[in-house]
């Protein structure tokens, strides 16, 4: 459990921060940048939610994903270099992957094929959900190349989790401007 008692505790007012597996790193590190974009995704849903509290059912979706990065950026915080720690770290799990991708599916089940590139818009929960979309790529990339470095582990879950939700904020947007209808589309070369 969790117990914040004070908010403040200047152990990080030299640029560092503490990973969940005690060590200190510089507050710019990659693992940082990434797990703080997470971060940055979840609080998007926060602004999401504002314009989907008509539709319990993706509503309670958005509430689900927002504890997973939670899951996701613990799992990120303590990244497993083989040391034994003193507490059992969190991590995302598969079946987290797989309640994401049934839930694209159910929803993606009721939307006409796309014939164009959709343009972020259409109702303001799914430009809000385009935006989450946009974070949550940021985020991939950051987690990726973070697992690329040496001595940097990211479970390859995690990977998959975040390469899913952005579909997931997609098949979401279009699902929420009126399973599709609304979606503004791109036309090529319409200014020229």
């Amino acid at each position: 459990m969790v117990i914040l008692n004070k908010i403040y505790t200047r152990t990080g007012d030299e640029g560092t921060t503490s990973l969940g597996t005690g060590e200190r790193v510089k507050k710019h590190s990659l693992r940082i940048a990434a797990y703080g974009t997470i971060d940055e995704t979840n609080a998007s849903i926060g602004l999401v939610r504002l314009h989907t509290q008509n539709d319990a059912n993706i509503d309670s979706m958005l509430a689900r994903i927002q504890n997973d990065l939670f899951d996701l950026g613990a799992d990120l915080c303590a990244p497993d270099n083989g040391e034994k720690l003193e507490y059992t770290p969190l991590r995302i799990t598969q079946a987290q992957v797989d309640r994401l991708e049934s839930e694209i599916d159910q929803l993606n089940s009721e939307l006409s094929p796309l014939r164009s590139f959709v343009l972020p818009g259409g109702s303001a929960a799914a430009a809000s959900l385009h935006l989450a979309r946009t974070i949550s790529r940021r985020a991939e990339r950051l987690i990726v190349e973070l697992d690329e470095m040496e001595n940097e582990p990211v479970g390859a879950v995690v990977i998959k989790y975040i390469n899913r939700l952005s579909d997931f904020f997609f098949v979401a947007s279009r699902y929420l401007n009126q399973k599709g209808e609304s979606d503004v589309l791109w036309v090529p070369g319409q200014n020229q």
